[in-house]
């Protein structure tokens, strides 16, 4: 049997950056995952393949649209779905491939199989030929992420009612599709197929789309979207979800009780993720999971049993892949000996669709229901000399900051490249600057960027140059 100072169960950004960074340490690693490539849902049906389609249907949406006023003439340009779907499963071949190199460059063992626990320091693995090997380690980390979550009456049959790992893969590009979801998921892999034609009708419980956002992001997203051909069924409880073979059919309520069927060829459900812990033997190891089948920690990670911690989807928080890349080193320099750190409260949040939305800090409602004195500075993107050069002139960004200090206290953005901008926000939020902190630093010119200066301004004393 083969000793470790830590095993690592899954091989999601979660567990394969705690496992490089336990071997940068000193610590003899290994790690478990059940598939044969690793990387987790985020590289292989999750975070990259979706990217990897939304620009390529992105490219396309340009080609039909836009291409003429740039003065580029394209005649009838037509969507090729397999080769999409192929140049999107190179990506992901390419990106697991470049795990497996950085687990062989920092001598990490890799064991496929599903791995469980036979008690606190011996983890058991069965690979897909059903022979088992048994590892010891003095400490385990448990990464096993997250899977699609259902609720009763839409069940995915994976065939015309799916999930987002079936909406990476389909053969054809549907006339129409449900999207069961106002979410980041859901709204990500509508845009992918509304650009390349398809009709898409979401529908969700709640009020607004991406409901954990600040409201004026979930407004000006709606807006961009209905220009786009979206149809939102908002405050509707789906009922039922039926394959009729050729179509589905959903059942839902409105918020006045009445019945609203619609029709599709596919039904995505995308209602969020739910831990995922199956297979774990946890009881051997003395652990359980919550209601919500999360796995409980303590603020160092560190779950019931000493030896063994818990990051990334399986424990408490969004379910980010770069959030659980900070717990997997936070955790590996705590058995290390060092003293980490995260700063839960800004951790940058994303919805991919086109302009981007991100976001940091504290939204508007947030404030509100705390009884915080603040301020609000906005600017609209369309004001931007680069947004008119490149006709991405939809979005706005906004900063609000204490209205007594004027530290920044949350910023949110839908603009284009917003998931790259937003990182001037968690830097200053970082080391607590103010509004007019931001207003000072000179911004190059012409840029995206700019809109953040010019909300700063706006928030500072109502001073925006260029509107």
């Amino acid at each position: 049997m083969s000793n470790y100072d830590v095993a690592i169960i899954g091989s999601g950004p979660g567990g394969y950056v705690a496992a490089i960074r336990c071997a940068q340490l000193g610590l003899k690693t290994a790690i478990i995952e059940k598939y044969d490539t690793l990387g987790g849902t985020c590289l292989n049906v999750g975070c990259i393949p979706s990217k990897a389609l939304l620009d390529s249907s992105e490219h396309y949406h340009n080609a039909v649209h836009n291409f003429a006023e740039h003065g580029i003439i394209v005649n009838s340009p037509k969507a090729d779905i397999k080769q999409m779907i192929d140049r999107k499963n190179g990506v992901v071949e390419t990106t697991c491939s470049g795990i497996k190199f950085l687990m062989d460059k920092n001598k990490v063992d890799v064991y496929h199989g599903v791995g469980s626990f036979v008690n606190a320091t011996t983890i058991k693995i069965v690979n897909s030929e059903g022979k088992e090997t048994q590892i010891a380690s003095k400490n385990t980390i448990i990464a096993t992420g997250s899977k699609p979550n259902y609720f009763p009456g839409m069940e995915p049959d994976k065939k015309r009612i799916i999930t987002s790992t079936e909406a990476l893969s389909l053969k054809e590009v549907p006339k129409k599709m449900i999207v069961i979801g106002g979410g980041v998921i859901g709204l990500e892999l509508g845009s992918v197929y509304n650009r390349l034609g398809t009709e898409v009708e979401v529908v969700e419980f709640a009020p607004n789309i991406i409901p954990t956002m600040d409201g004026t992001m979930s407004k000006e997203l709606t807006r961009v979207l209905k220009k786009e051909g979206f149809k939102f069924y908002m405050e509707h409880k789906v009922q039922k979800v039926e394959n009729k073979g050729k179509k589905v059919v959903l059942t839902a309520l409105n918020k006045k009780g009445e019945e609203v069927k619609l029709e599709a060829d596919y039904c995505l459900v995308a209602v969020g993720r739910k831990p995922y812990t199956t297979g774990l033997g946890l009881e051997n190891a003395g652990l359980k999971t919550t209601d919500r089948g999360q796995i409980e920690v303590n603020n160092n990670l560190q779950t019931a049993v000493p030896n063994i911690y818990a990051i990334g989807d399986v424990v408490r928080g969004a379910m980010l892949a770069h959030k659980a890349e900070e717990e997997g080193v936070y955790v590996a320099e705590l058995l290390a000996g060092q003293k980490p750190h995260i700063n839960y409260a800004l951790i940058p949040g994303v919805v991919y669709t086109w302009p981007e939305v991100a976001a940091v800090g504290k939204t508007e409602e947030q404030l509100k229901a705390e009884g915080v004195n603040f301020k609000v500075g906005s600017f609209p993107i369309k004001a931007l000399g680069r947004a008119r050069a490149s006709m991405d002139i939809q979005g706005l960004v906004k900063i609000i900051a204490n209205k007594d200090t004027d530290e920044i206290l949350g910023v949110h953005m839908i603009a284009p490249r917003a998931a790259d901008l937003i990182m001037e926000a968690v830097v200053a939020m970082e080391y607590r600057a103010s509004a007019e902190d931001i207003a000072r630093i000179c911004h190059p010119h012409p840029t995206y960027a700019e809109a953040v200066k010019e909300a700063a301004l706006d928030a500072t004393d109502s001073r925006p140059l260029h509107v």
